[in-house]
């Protein structure tokens, strides 16, 4: 296998985070925005958080300050 080759497996929030980006239509969303991910659901957007602080750490997001976020090219990817 290539190390170049990365496999993601992305449970369905994670995957509505990524997604986000191109739901909005925008580079950098704020916190509020990918919160969307998670619906009117209280734990669910508890959920989001977790999720958008572990993308952070595996570099799939890239925090902008502000609580914005941008998809850096491996989040770009596993958006895909």
């Amino acid at each position: 296998m290539s190390r170049d080759l990365v496999v993601l497996i992305v449970d369905e929030l994670t995957k509505k985070v990524l997604n986000s980006f191109a739901h909005w239509r925008k580079d950098t969303l704020d916190l509020h925005e990918l919160f969307e991910a998670g619906g009117n659901d209280p734990e669910a957007r508890t959920a989001v958080f977790d999720i958008v602080e572990r993308l952070v750490k595996e570099g799939l997001l890239a925090e902008e300050g502000n609580d914005f976020y941008s998809l850096t090219e491996k989040g770009k990817a596993a958006a895909k």
